[in-house]
């Protein structure tokens, strides 16, 4: 499972989701589905604008965590 830690960052940055949303031009809506775990999908240009925002790497918003029970999906 990809975990989401775009709040650990934000936090790390002092940096509010409406702050975010008005420098990469999303809307709160839709970062606020990133944040909480919730999106299914993230195109790499939103992530690439996230991460200049926040000045991070992409492994500092995203995180694998493997399966407890093994099974691939």
């Amino acid at each position: 499972m990809i975990v989401v830690n775009l709040d650990v960052m934000m936090a790390r940055r002092k940096m509010s989701l409406s702050q975010l949303s008005e420098k990469v031009d999303i809307t709160l809506a839709n970062l606020s589905v990133l944040k909480n775990n919730k999106a299914k999908a993230v195109r790499f240009s939103t992530l690439e604008a996230i991460c200049a925002a926040l000045d991070c790497q992409p492994g500092d918003i995203l995180e694998y965590i493997p399966d407890e029970t093994g099974d691939a999906e």
